[in-house]
């Protein structure tokens, strides 16, 4: 990632290596480890946020955001493996979104964002939205 008039790139990372829970402007991560599957990255992701705050039981709206630089295609097989990974710890998804809603400049990779649900928040978030990023309700 480069950040404008910096001319070069805020961090670099060998092949094969990918930074878990970076910032969305390239701030340092949790921990570098070696790239891998979508299945990986998101337990990952989930595991950390499960240790904070447990999901079991759980109604949860989730967000898997792009970054800026990742295909919609691939931000759907990391969807997967959120609705797989949430499942099987006896959490239910009953909102999601899937798309750039929090991007950077040549920033690859997702982000996996989890709410718990109560009644209260789930009836605000269903209230009718009109933004040029949201449009729901109408």
């Amino acid at each position: 990632m480069h950040r404008p008039g910096r001319g070069a790139p805020t961090f670099e990372l060998a092949d094969g290596e990918m930074e878990l829970g970076i910032g969305i402007h390239g701030e340092p991560g949790r921990e570098r480890v070696k790239a891998g599957t979508a299945t990986d990255i998101v337990g990952a992701a989930l595991a950390a946020i499960d240790a904070d705050m447990p999901l079991a039981g759980e109604d949860l709206l989730v967000l898997v955001n792009g970054m800026g630089g990742t295909p919609l295609i691939e931000q759907y097989v990391a969807y997967a493996a959120v609705a797989d990974w949430v499942a099987g710890h006896g959490a239910r998804i009953v909102r999601c979104l899937v798309g750039d809603y929090v991007t950077s400049l040549e920033m690859a990779g997702v982000m996996v964002s989890v709410c718990r649900l109560t009644p209260e928040l789930t009836r605000l978030w269903d209230a009718p939205v009109d933004t040029p990023a949201l449009r729901w309700g109408r």
